[in-house]
């Protein structure tokens, strides 16, 4: 059987909130290097698509996009895991003429090789649900989205943006196939919500009303939500899940490092830096602080409480100050690595998503949990993990992509010895 399993991960944009742009890409680099900090990691080379611009399918100034790929073996040989880079979005001409000098917007600065960690490591040891199939990382240089389709069985999953995009896009996603495959969706760090930030005001609303607006998104949203509710309002999850008709995975950490660092504690919000320390390390936050991430965690269980009474949905919120836990070895798997009772996160995404258990495990409040994996910023880096106001999640043909899918195909088919590969 041919599986294909498509993941949108890692969302730490190259513009948003702020307007050092270089200094923001450099400290971009920040968590995918400790993701990537494990023993010795398998590197994996560049590989350019060749054709793709006659698809349509190219970075922003033009050059070819590229995908690394490692070959599957065993039990995994006919199996795909097909991994989406995320980075932002360029919503300005100043944006994204910048974007065209690095590396997110060209072939010409992309690494030539990158570590396969996490969901993407080839070990059993790291990995165990995934570590034998074939394991493609696409790289993102478009600043638009991605599409595709497959044929036997396919799970849409994403990490922060693409998390929301796999909240947005998953009956899409699955109206893509026949009624006998088996589609699923998993959403890491997706659950971003509509919460009122430190000053009172709607930071995140305000920056959602933006992206809906410049990027015509609208048009892509659900219609079960938008003949409802406002376009914006249909951009947060929390009024998205307990209408998707698809099998779910929501992974998440109660206190989002992300929306902690951008959502409910910025510097608009906070102009005299009374947040600046406790939202950079949360071991600094005073009582009143804490019961503040305790009423934003609370927000999250009311906003999923309809969604988790689906037999076919999955759950996994620990209360951690963590963003993208799929993506990072140390909390994807690993001896110690973030648990829900005596369960890890690639356990139990891989529990569900098989149909060895059902899933759904919320964790008690802080500081209950001693597993978890916090992120702790310096007061300067909360670009690490910024989202960008400029956001398009879309399914458009031809796309990045539909071009790596085409010529990873290729590439499959070929091995089987096809006469049209000569």
């Amino acid at each position: 059987m041919l599986y294909f399993c498509f993941v949108i991960v890692l969302i730490r944009s190259a513009s948003g909130f702020f307007e050092d742009l270089d200094a923001r890409e450099t400290s971009l680099s920040y968590l995918e290097n400790d993701a990537a900090a494990t023993s010795e990691p398998l590197m994996v080379p560049l590989t350019l698509i060749q054709g793709a611009d006659s698809k349509g399918a190219v970075c922003l100034d033009g050059t070819l996009p590229g995908y690394h790929i490692h070959r599957g073996s065993g039990s995994g040989a006919n199996s795909w895991l097909i991994h989406l880079e995320g980075g932002g979005w360029c919503n300005t001409i100043r944006n994204c003429v910048y974007r065209k000098t690095t590396r997110r917007g060209s072939a010409k600065f992309m690494e030539k090789q990158l570590p396969f960690t996490g969901i993407l490591s080839n070990k059993a040891e790291e990995n165990p649900d995934f570590f034998n199939w074939n394991r493609v990382k696409l790289r993102y240089c478009d600043g638009a989205s991605f599409s595709g389709d497959s044929q036997n069985e396919a799970l849409l999953s994403g990490c922060s943006a693409g998390g929301l995009a796999s909240i947005l896009h998953c009956d899409e996603f699955r109206d893509l196939f026949p009624k006998t495959t088996k589609v699923k969706c998993l959403s890491d760090a997706g659950m971003f919500l509509d919460a009122v930030d430190v000053s009172g005001g709607h930071t995140l609303r305000n920056m959602f009303a933006g992206v809906v607006s410049l990027q015509e998104v609208q048009k892509n949203l659900p219609i079960t939500c938008t003949s409802q509710l406002d376009p914006t309002s249909c951009f947060f999850p929390q009024n998205l899940v307990a209408n998707i008709k698809t099998p779910m995975f929501l992974l998440n950490a109660a206190y989002d490092a992300w929306q902690v660092q951008a959502s409910l504690a910025p510097p608009t919000a906070d102009p005299h830096g009374y947040w600046s320390d406790c939202k950079s390390d949360h071991a600094h936050c005073n009582s009143s602080q804490i019961q503040f991430f305790q009423d934003f965690r609370n927000q999250m269980l009311n906003a999923v409480e309809v969604f988790s009474k689906s037999n076919e949905n999955g759950l996994f919120i620990n209360s951690c100050f963590a963003h993208c836990q799929s993506e990072r070895q140390d909390t994807w798997y690993a001896d110690d690595s973030p648990r829900i009772g005596d369960k890890g996160i690639a356990k139990s995404v891989g529990d569900w998503y098989f149909d060895r258990a059902a899933l759904k495990a919320i964790d008690c409040p802080y500081p209950c949990d001693k597993t978890c994996r916090n992120l702790v910023f310096n007061n300067d880096v909360i670009s690490e993990i910024t989202i960008s106001q400029g956001t398009r999640l879309t399914f458009v043909l031809p796309s990045l992509l539909g071009a790596c899918l085409l010529d990873v195909l290729y590439i499959f088919e070929c091995s089987k010895g096809f006469a049209f590969c000569q």
